[in-house]
């Protein structure tokens, strides 16, 4: 089981720590073009397409999820259903972002603080980066359906070739082209484009035989589309919330004062480490939780569940030790500005309550994705937000940002606690 367990979560951790390279990329060849307004530019362009594709993100979780359950009950026809329904919805809202691109952009920049120059620098990039919304939804429906067939190796390499291809094509169009920030956007643009390309010929080439298995009437079948939407519409309340939980926390900061809000930066950073490791945990219990139900073998799901919270356990173990005794050459790593760092070191103890309160939240997610028992996942986060937000208000005139840093520890545990507590029922564990 051990085996099984890392040979899904270790792709899927080299495939996290790519996702943040592709921003890193961009703001890398940015800073190199003589002017901050570049950086500043691709780095809120970049921000805004996060916002958006981050909410449908639920895309790729109920195709993992119901395509797992498929693959444990041996039902092809089903999983290529999934894989269908997924693309058509994914490319459907790409469209529909399309179509609305004028007034999502005119809102996005219209929330931008910064000159005249900047702003018109984020217009550009944005203008051009829309286009490929349909292919980056598309892709999370292929990423989805990969990880539900068991098939983790696919789409970290899909991530690999993603970034790769970003950095050869900005790099020759900023640099060969002089097309500064506009080549930037181009040269993502057409990495994404390209990426979905690559899925479709991944597709072919390991399930290419499965296209007999699709059953035109079927995919249309009422109560697989009614539960189908049911599960998305679940995940997308509980994304919502969820960005607007670490939202909310950021524009908190800000009105803290520019060096809580560097601080909190950094600090955030320490949550995004370890989520980077934990997520790959989740995604391994996406695929065998829906594998092992759609097999309907209890005693396989109960001993994989026993070993995934056994090694996120190791996992946080380690994160504590690093955050408490190893934390300074984190802050060094990220910063050079002494007077940050001294601000952040001030409240490093809530770091090292993240992987204890927060390595439940994460595997239960994958869990109950797994299950598709979104309505508990969703559920839960719908409770983890009241509470969040009641601390905040409660503790914040008092504690400050120690307030704050205390309501988001105790989002991330009510989470976990309340899973934990439902997990018995929603995983039909009886």
């Amino acid at each position: 089981m051990d085996k099984k367990i890392f040979r899904l979560a270790l792709p899927n951790i080299i495939t996290n720590i790519t996702v943040p390279l592709l921003g890193m990329i961009d703001i890398a060849i940015a800073g190199h073009l003589g002017s901050a307004v570049y950086i500043g530019a691709v780095a809120l362009g970049a921000n805004i397409f996060n916002m958006i594709y981050w909410n449908f993100g639920f895309i790729r979780m109920s195709s993992s999820g119901f395509a797992a359950q498929a693959y444990g009950a041996r039902n092809f026809t089903e999983a290529m259903n999934v894989l269908i329904r997924s693309l058509i919805v994914g490319m459907g809202i790409g469209l529909l972002i399309l179509l609305l691109q004028y007034p999502i952009g005119k809102f996005a920049i219209s929330l931008i603080q910064s000159g005249e120059e900047s702003r018109a620098a984020v217009e550009t990039y944005f203008r051009m980066c829309i286009w490929s919304a349909p292919a980056v939804l598309a892709t999370y429906a292929f990423k989805g359906f990969f990880i539900g067939m068991q098939n983790a190796k696919t789409p970290m390499v899909i991530a690999i070739l993603n970034n790769l291809l970003n950095i050869a094509l900005s790099a020759t169009f900023v640099f060969g082209f002089g097309m500064k920030v506009k080549g930037i956007a181009l040269g993502t643009m057409l990495s994404q484009v390209i990426t979905l390309a690559v899925c479709i010929l991944m597709w072919l080439k390991f399930y290419g035989r499965l296209r007999r298995y699709i059953v035109g009437p079927s995919i249309l079948d009422v109560k697989a589309l009614r539960s189908y939407f049911r599960v998305n519409g679940d995940v997308f309340v509980r994304t919502f919330l969820l960005t607007l939980v670490t939202t909310f926390f950021t524009f908190v900061s800000s009105g803290m004062g520019d060096l809580i809000l560097a601080a909190n930066a950094l600090l955030m950073q320490f949550f995004m480490f370890f989520s980077y490791f934990m997520d790959g945990f989740a995604y391994a219990g996406e695929a065998l939780t829906g594998r092992y139900l759609g097999a309907k073998n209890r005693v396989l799901l109960v001993h994989m569940l026993k070993r995934l919270f056994f090694w996120g356990f190791i996992v946080s173990g380690f994160a504590v030790v690093v955050y408490l005794f190893f934390p300074d050459p984190i802050l060094r790593l990220l910063t050079n500005d002494k007077e940050v760092i001294a601000v952040a070191r001030s409240f490093l103890f809530w770091t090292v309550l993240i992987p204890i309160t927060g390595f439940a939240a994460f595997l239960w997610d994958g869990v109950f994705i797994g299950a598709t028992a979104s309505k508990a996942m969703r559920n839960a986060m719908i409770l983890a937000a009241i509470v969040f937000f009641a601390c905040y208000y409660l503790t914040t005139p008092l504690l400050g940002n120690n307030g704050l840093w205390l309501a988001f520890i105790l989002y991330l545990s009510v989470r976990g606690i309340t899973q934990t507590v439902w997990a018995r029922k929603s995983l039909r564990l009886g």
